[in-house]
Order: C-alpha cells, then structure tokens, then sequence
C-alpha cells in the first residue's frame, strides 16, 4: 500500500458558482454531483479494499495524444459526435441503467444523481454534453463542466455492447479537443484511484498531473 495522503472528507451544497470559483474549486481536488460538492482523499471499496483517491489534470495544450488513442480516434472516424448543452431525458436514463450494470458495488439509482433535475446545462455552472451516435442511434455520453480557463468531465457512459470502441476515450477525447477550440488551459478528466480501478484509462493521457492532497498538482509518472 502507498503512503496514505492526509484524510480529507469535505461536502457543501452551491446552488450557483461563477466561473473563477469553480476553477479555484478543482484546483483544490473538489468535484460535485448536481449542487452537492465534495473532495475525500480515501475510499472503502469491498473488492479492493483501501484505496487512495488520486484527482487528475491534465494541460490541453501539452496532450501529446498516444498511439492508442490516435487508433480509438480513427476506428470510430464514421461515428458522429456533438458537442450540445446538457441534458438529462429518457434515452440518456436509459442508457444510463444498461451502463451501470457494469458495476458490482456502488451503484447509483439513476442519472440524476449526478446532474441536476432543473436546468442541467447552467445550474450550478455551465455544463455541454458530448453526444456519440451511430446512424442516429445514441451509444456514448459524457458532461463536461465549463469554468473560466477549466473544464472538468462529470459523467461518462455508453451502450455496454459497444465496449469495444473504447467510448470513455473517444469521449474524453472529443472534450480535449471542443476545451481547446474554446481556450481552456486546464481539464480535469476526474478522480481515479491509485490502485488499479475502472477509471485507469483516464491515466493514459500525457502530460498528466494529480492532487497530493496539501496543496500541490505533481507530474503524475507513466
């Protein structure tokens, strides 16, 4: 086990938060879920134990895309992919529930508890959505907040059958590439774990930093 980082288990509600704090929040490790923000350091989880909250950013102008995602970027070429204010809706719900099934623990009810029921794409910052869709039919979905000179991704899912595309990294992608059209320094792909999790794809994207948990982003080692 890694040295653990100082414990840290933080919540507050923010109906609205301007585009500079939601910045300043990020760059101290916090994330939200509709108004609930939070930050921890440490997790339980029954498979795997302990495990250490790792927050990730990384610097748009910086991403040397890998061989791998170059490869994810052209195998799915012939897909059309949006970038849309968010929404929450029967498809997406749909979807969500098929996706979810993907998990063994941790298992959340619906969609909703990750977006806000009232005005998603402005409440409590602004929020797009990044739309996947095969001939038309929806297959992968992530949100991705907006801040000042900071996006930070919220949610992503897709159609469990299409694992195979590698949909977490096309839409991770697609939201490197819409932050720096739009400027953006920073994205904030989310919290992974140190130890091996389901979040590691986000790990393959260079340059990378994360959280230590006193203050300080540090170069996140391949």
């Amino acid at each position: 086990m890694p040295a653990l980082p100082p414990l840290i288990s933080e919540m507050q509600t923010l109906p609205a938060v301007p585009p500079e704090e939601m910045d300043r929040l990020w760059a101290e490790g916090w994330r939200h879920f509709g108004r609930d923000f939070f930050r921890y350091s440490l997790t339980f989880s029954e498979t795997a134990g302990l495990q250490i909250i790792q927050p990730l950013r990384m610097e748009v102008a910086a991403l040397c895309p890998s061989k791998g995602q170059r490869r994810v970027r052209r195998r799915n070429a012939g897909l059309e992919i949006r970038i849309v204010p968010a929404s929450v809706d029967a498809e997406r719900e749909a979807m969500f529930l098929r996706h979810r099934e993907r998990f063994s623990e941790n298992i959340p009810d619906s969609l909703r508890m990750f977006m806000p029921e009232i005005k998603p794409a402005e409440c409590p910052c602004e929020c797009v959505s990044v739309e996947v869709r095969d001939r038309g039919r929806l297959i992968a979905v992530s949100y991705l907040d907006v801040g000042a000179m900071a996006v930070s991704s919220v949610y992503a899912m897709f159609e469990p059958e299409e694992a195979s595309r590698s949909p977490g990294t096309l839409t991770l992608l697609a939201e490197i590439e819409w932050a720096a059209a739009q400027g953006k320094r920073w994205l904030y792909p989310g919290y992974a774990t140190v130890q091996p999790g389901h979040y590691d794809y986000k790990k393959s994207f260079r340059p990378l930093d994360y959280y230590d948990w006193q203050g300080h982003w540090r170069p996140l080692e391949p």
